[in-house]
């Protein structure tokens, strides 16, 4: 029987990600001030994309998990982001 025991992870990580989310939609908000363009969703996207990388690193203790998990969890994503990136090109050339 295997062992399980928790990831104690101090709160000085969970306030440096916590500040780096605030800089973050901080730089959400300043980009949506200007037109970029077909630019504005891909720029929404990536901001939006490391912050939800930051939080399933450290909130959801990803980077404590086996191989097999982040395997299935970058395969998922992977679908979700082609999904979405087919999903914009049919809608940006109608």
């Amino acid at each position: 029987m295997t062992e399980e025991h928790a990831h104690i992870v101090p709160y000085k990580t969970f306030a440096i990600v916590w500040i780096g989310l605030l800089i973050l939609t901080g730089i959400t908000i300043a980009v949506a001030q200007y037109d970029l363009g077909a630019a504005n969703v891909w720029v929404a996207l990536g901001i939006a994309t490391l912050k939800a990388g930051l939080v399933v690193a450290v909130f959801m203790h990803m980077k404590y998990e086996s191989i097999l998990f982040k395997l299935a969890l970058l395969a998922t994503l992977a679908i979700l982001a082609t999904f979405i990136g087919l999903t914009l090109c049919d809608t940006l050339y109608r």
